[in-house]
């Protein structure tokens, strides 16, 4: 699953080598984090969040498991 979110979001944004996906798991399931560069965040959440959603979708639709998944959307902060 972190492949696959890792490759979407490497095709929206227009910095594909900052994306990084974190996941964690706990009772209530797998929390997956996509970190992208500071400015991207717009690309991965969308109008109205309907590229976030779809990404939702497409994460619901391609679980193997019998488990919850979310998805954060998270920005890097610039380095100082």
């Amino acid at each position: 699953m972190s492949e696959l979110l890792r490759y979407i979001a490497q095709n929206l944004v227009d910095q594909p080598d900052q994306v990084l996906v974190d996941t964690h798991e706990d009772e209530s399931g797998l929390t997956y984090t996509l970190h992208v560069a500071q400015g991207d965040t717009g690309k991965i959440i969308g109008k109205q969040g309907r590229t976030a959603k779809a990404i939702r979708v497409l994460m619901a639709a391609s679980r193997t498991e019998d488990h919850r998944a979310r998805l954060e959307i998270a920005e890097k902060m610039a380095a100082t």
